[in-house]
């Protein structure tokens, strides 16, 4: 029965769950806990899978009768499926951080060979050639800022133990200091969370789990809900005004498509103006601890309890 709760609960996660969160709204207003909801999600698919198999094979021993020299056998199958799962999902996660981090080295080489910034960015000076002006004195750190030739208005981080903050010509002629202000917050806001460690994972897991049970799902939402909560750092120093302004002038680098996006910048664009909402945030903390607390009281720890009598030592 442990087996088949933890299958049931498994295919949920894996196939029902992931598309229907991915299509609701309330995440926009309490993005870092949906994350955090998500991060269960993933995490307690895992280790339902891991429950599957080793509690399959010790209660089919235990309803056919079979002898000590059988449920050896399959409790060794089963540690052995078990300990390949971990390696499968060890070796994606090893692999695709190690590609990210060669791609970050490359990229932040050629942007500081590119960058025609001298020294750190003064917005305070932009009020001279900005779109808007009425942001004099608005200055932000800005360690490692690299300024890029190009007509294009993009921004964007490169993370890693020397992080950047790459900026176009383009993005400073379209924004004014509060602005440019805003995009940096926004970029330092990655940066200070590690938000490509977040991102990393869920794509190691994408590429780990079999097809039939894999979704891009939680790597898309996931990847749109931590620019959500960059959005909310940058609209904490700047304000709503310099964020909606800066997000409708600047051009997504890293869409799939011009579609995508657009779609993806009118979400971020339209909850800036919606209230926040605490409860959503506390209900999906709350669910997240759910799923990895209550079936491992309510399912596994019986079941260990028991299997520890059965399985030959």
């Amino acid at each position: 029965m442990t087996a088949l709760l933890l299958g049931a609960l498994g295919l949920t996660l894996s196939l029902l769950v992931p598309p229907r969160l991915a299509a609701a709204r309330w995440p926009d207003r309490a993005p870092a806990a949906a994350v955090a909801l998500w991060q269960a999600i993933t995490l307690a698919g895992v280790l339902c899978a891991l429950g599957v198999v080793l509690a399959g094979p010790e209660e089919l021993v235990r309803a056919v009768g079979a002898g000590r020299t059988v449920a050896a056998a399959a409790l060794l199958g089963a540690l052995a499926v078990a300990a390949l799962i971990v390696a499968r999902l060890l070796v994606s996660l090893a692999a695709v951080g190690g590609r990210s981090r060669a791609r970050r080295a490359r990229h932040r080489m050629l942007v500081d060979l590119l960058d025609t910034a001298e020294g750190d960015l003064d917005i305070g000076e932009l009020e001279r050639g900005g779109a808007g002006g009425g942001g004099a004195g608005w200055r932000v750190a800005t360690p490692g800022l690299r300024v890029l030739d190009g007509s294009l208005p993009i921004a964007y981080c490169v993370a890693g133990r020397h992080p950047r903050v790459v900026l176009s010509d383009g993005a400073l002629r379209v924004l004014d200091a509060r602005q440019v202000a805003a995009v940096i917050a926004h970029e330092q806001a990655h940066l200070r969370h590690r938000h490509e460690v977040v991102r990393e994972s869920f794509t190691a897991f994408y590429r780990a789990v079999p097809g039939l049970l894999r979704s891009r799902a939680p790597l898309d939402a996931v990847h749109l809900l931590l620019e959500m909560v960059a959005d909310d750092a940058a609209r904490r120093r700047c304000g709503a005004p310099a964020v909606r302004v800066a997000l409708e002038r600047l051009t997504e680098p890293m869409a799939d498509t011009p579609e995508a996006g657009d779609a993806a910048r009118a979400r971020r664009v339209a909850r800036l103006s919606a209230a926040r909402s605490p409860g959503a945030g506390v209900a999906a903390l709350v669910a997240a601890a759910g799923l990895l607390i209550l079936p491992t009281v309510i399912v596994v720890l019986p079941w260990i309890t028991r299997a520890l009598n059965e399985w030959p030592l």
